[in-house]
């Protein structure tokens, strides 16, 4: 038997090829199924049965895909709806794969459908849970993303998500493997740790979530400090419930090189939006006017989900030349599927061929620190908790998260600092605030960390005041 975890850091989020004799099965593949079929055919075994444990909100799986393109069934827990031709299991039905089996175990809370698959050895041990979203290193999944569909409130599906751990999971033995659907860095928890692999014994002692004495705490406990989930998370849901275009399709569209001279125009008659995915620290230098920067090398495929408002959105790339395909498939993973072209050659051709360019006025921490007065208006794009833990003193907390609240806010008259933690999210911040005519600003390189370098005065007291 070989279990391999696949994991994929820019979203936190793990798959899992698991093969026994001549067979195989796979657990929650993303969109793009080459890395599974180089498996089998590497292995050379076929692959049985393809696992999802639940609809995923923060991410398209691949499942439709794989199972076109190896005849492998798709199977899901039980309650599942999907609008396509799939394999509802019952509660604990089980799945032979070579000589090891998986149980199926319903574990509704997160959501409805919500499964964990255990895994049952040859000698018929059991050796490991594939807990999905329903248990996480170090917290469990968050219980708010499915009450419309559910007809439940939060706190009901809370309630439902402790039933299921308690009567589900906590029983299993201690030396059970847990193989989680996400780690740290995943919007679908809170809590998680950095980790990605645990036994449960160590969960039962150090998850909060299973260290609660009654529903009531687990309740309160899980519920609090929830922030709102992104925007595309309800569109990924639909997507992976109702079947999506391939990826195949998806990249022959986008991997086109639209020229110098024909990119303005495509752009106004298609409406799409810009979307330059080169390093803050070039972006900033020079860019086409309105292009709206998220950095390839940082969490940028949850950005652009939390960013752009419409998953059906065209979009044109500004690229590094060579990662236009590594683009259009990270885009694919959040369901952004509507890519028609990149700039051929890149931002230089469109520096080369004199057509205009802008910038953002962006500083060094020291050169922010010598500007910094105590009226200095200053603009936090960080997360609550990261400007609870300590902030600048009188700086605004606005999360990029929320910028489309927030910018209606501001008079474009009175100048003000913006930073992150280190660079990344301001960059985002930046070039929304930019495109939208907010250009009275300036945006510090190297953010938080290397403010606190300098003698700028910080405290971990909450600002409340209003922009």
């Amino acid at each position: 038997m070989k279990i391999e975890q696949i994991y994929t850091g820019c979203l936190a989020q793990g798959a899992y090829y698991i093969v026994s004799e001549n067979e195989a099965a796979i657990i929650d593949p993303l969109r793009e199924t080459k890395p599974y079929t180089d498996r089998l055919e590497k292995d050379g075994v076929k692959l049985k049965y393809i696992f999802e444990t639940h609809f995923h909100a923060d991410f398209v799986s691949g499942h439709m895909d794989l199972s076109k393109k190896t005849g492998a069934p798709i199977v899901y827990g039980p309650t599942a709806a999907p609008e396509f031709e799939a394999i509802i299991a019952e509660d604990y039905q089980i799945f032979e794969i070579g000589k090891i089996k998986i149980k199926v175990l319903h574990t509704p809370g997160h959501t409805m459908e919500s499964s964990t698959y255990l895994l049952i050895d040859e000698d018929g041990k059991e050796t490991a849970i594939f807990s999905g979203d329903t248990l996480f290193l170090g917290d469990v999944g968050r219980p708010d993303l499915a009450q419309k569909s559910a007809h439940m409130t939060q706190e009901e599906l809370a309630g439902l998500l402790y039933e299921s751990l308690q009567t589900k999971i906590v029983p299993l033995a201690d030396d059970i493997t847990v193989y989680p659907a996400h780690g740290a860095g995943s919007a679908c928890g809170k809590n998680m740790q950095k980790e990605t692999v645990d036994t449960l014994g160590n969960q039962k002692k150090t998850n909060y979530a299973l260290n609660q004495p009654d529903k009531a705490s687990f309740v309160r406990e899980v519920l609090d400090g929830l922030s709102a989930p992104p925007q595309y998370f309800g569109m990924n849901v639909a997507m992976n419930k109702g079947g999506v275009a391939s990826f195949d399709e998806v990249m022959e569209k986008g991997n086109k090189p639209v020229s110098v001279e024909d990119f303005e125009s495509v752009a106004e008659n298609t409406g799409a939006l810009i979307l330059d995915t080169r390093d803050a620290a070039v972006f900033h230098q020079g860019f086409i006017p309105n292009a709206i920067n998220i950095g390839l090398k940082g969490d940028f495929a949850p950005w652009v989900g939390a960013m752009i408002v419409d998953v059906q959105q065209p979009i044109l790339l500004v690229a590094d030349v060579g990662t236009e395909e590594e683009v259009i498939t990270r885009l694919s993973r959040v369901g952004f599927d509507n890519v028609i072209g990149f700039l051929d050659g890149g931002f230089e051709s469109w520096r080369n061929s004199g057509k205009e360019v802008d910038k953002i006025n962006r500083i060094s921490a020291g050169e922010f620190a010598d500007q910094y007065t105590e009226n200095s208006k200053i603009i936090d794009v960080r997360k609550e908790t990261e400007y609870e833990a300590e902030h600048v003193n009188d700086a605004y907390r606005r999360p990029l998260a929320d910028i489309n609240e927030w910018v209606t806010t501001l008079d474009n008259n009175e100048h003000f600092f913006v930073h992150c933690a280190g660079g990344y999210r301001s960059m985002i911040a930046a070039s929304i605030l930019n495109s939208r005519g907010i250009r009275n600003f300036t945006e510090i390189e190297g953010g938080f960390n290397k403010i606190k370098e300098t003698a700028i005065p910080r405290s971990n007291f909450v600002c409340q005041s209003k922009i």
